[in-house]
């Protein structure tokens, strides 16, 4: 402020001398002319200084001057001086981050709004097969697999997709996209060969355990059966015995099936037509009344007569497989709700049921194999463990997802969404 009032001074103190002298001489207006017009160049010529030095960056040291021009120097040349300490902080974090993200052993890379590369670790570019010219090259124009290319655009980013290294068959990637950002995604893929190698052992060996066990299990139920034919019924024990080793004969079957199920849901190829759904809801309701104390428990509603293309197998077990679980853990005097209809993002079959209902935490795990949820119930219910897992599969491999919504005591509802892509004539 001082430096203002003393170029303010200076100002009013010529202007002064030139009215004291242009009174004595009778020319007052054209000194005052003369004065301002000495001012207002003055103010030109240290504009046109101040803009060659700004225009040479501003970052050495600025000329000599007086008065208010002086302090505007020291102002912007503090200004910048703070600019470029700062830029050289932020380049030494950006150093910082590029060398951790380059030790990552997964690879990284940074997306731009236009699926371009902005930048890449070492472990992508090494998986990937990326040089140096490819920063700012599209990545869909780089990785040519059709799962990955649908999964980048789709924007549906909650589960990763698995797809083999480009630069080698026999690395397999798990590749995960994180939005941040306006439009921008990170790319983290993770080396998941060894983990899927394991997995197809162990799909391998439950394959070839459970096909293994058939061939015993149908000795043992045929040789019991016929032992039961034989028994006279005078021995309680035996009876019972012959019972007891019948269920569970019978119950190994069922897991065995299970498995193989499972298996061939895994590996088999998909073989899609045309399914009635509608029908074949109608006929699995008919077969679900016709079982033991669940006569008229069952409830359809048909809201839509759409079908979908499909195996006609594969939905049959997952349907059978819910309307059988709704029977099972519901009252014997309660009604198992039924329906198919349609919105405008799906086509949806929802089973609903007035049972025991299931826990908020149990229900991410209730797909999981062998998975039972730790309740206290009236009853024993018999299962393998396997029926939600097996819905799981087949809705996978139809497009579709399952939404679980449940509450202790209140019962339970299941509900299928297939896309409406899947609609068929």
């Amino acid at each position: 402020m001082g430096i203002w009032k003393k170029e303010i001074n200076t100002v009013l103190l010529l202007l002064l001398t030139a009215a004291v002298v242009g009174g004595l001489t009778g020319l007052f207006l054209p000194l005052l002319f003369l004065l301002m017009l000495a001012i207002i160049m003055r103010q030109v010529v240290q504009i046109k200084r101040f803009e060659a030095w700004i225009s040479r960056g501003g970052s050495k040291k600025y000329p000599k001057t007086t008065g208010i021009w002086e302090e505007i120097y020291y102002h912007v040349y503090r200004i910048k001086k703070n600019e470029k300490h700062r830029k050289k902080k932020l380049s030494k974090m950006i150093d910082q981050f590029r060398q951790s993200t380059e030790a990552l052993p997964d690879a990284a890379i940074v997306l731009g709004v236009h699926d371009e590369i902005d930048w890449a670790n070492k472990a992508a570019r090494a998986v990937f097969g990326l040089q140096q010219a490819d920063m700012g090259q599209r990545l869909p124009n780089l990785i040519r697999y059709p799962e990955f290319i649908h999964y980048l655009k789709s924007g549906r980013y909650e589960e990763a997709v698995i797809l083999p290294s480009p630069v080698d068959n026999r690395i397999t990637l798990e590749v995960r996209i994180v939005p941040y950002g306006a439009g921008l995604r990170l790319l983290l893929a993770q080396d998941v060969t060894q983990l899927k190698k394991m997995e197809r052992m162990r799909k391998d060996f439950v394959a070839n355990v459970s096909h293994e066990l058939r061939t015993p299990l149908t000795v043992l139920k045929g040789y019991l059966e016929t032992l039961q034919d034989l028994d006279d019924g005078h021995s309680p024990l035996l009876t019972g015995s012959f019972q007891q080793m019948q269920g569970q004969t019978e119950r190994m079957q069922h897991l065995v099936d299970d498995l193989l199920l499972l298996t061939r849901l895994e590996t088999q190829q998909k073989k899609s037509h045309c399914v009635d759904v509608p029908a074949l809801l109608s006929q699995i309701c008919k077969e679900g009344d016709a079982l033991e104390n669940a006569s008229r428990r069952i409830e359809l509603t048909l809201e839509t007569a759409a079908h979908i293309v499909g195996e006609e197998q594969e939905l049959r077990s997952a349907f059978t497989n819910l309307l059988g679980n709704a029977l099972k853990y519901s009252p014997d005097d309660s009604v198992v709700k039924v329906r198919w209809y349609q919105n405008p993002e799906s086509v949806v079959l929802a089973v609903e049921d007035q049972g025991e209902g299931i826990a908020k935490a149990d229900i991410p795990r209730v797909t999981e194999r062998f998975y039972r949820s730790e309740i206290k119930r009236i009853k024993k219910v018999n299962g393998t463990g396997l029926g939600l897992a097996i819905v799981k599969h087949v809705l996978m491999r139809h497009d579709a997802h399952l939404h679980i919504d449940s509450e202790l005591g209140k019962g339970s509802c299941f509900s299928c969404y297939f896309p409406v892509e899947r609609i068929c004539d």
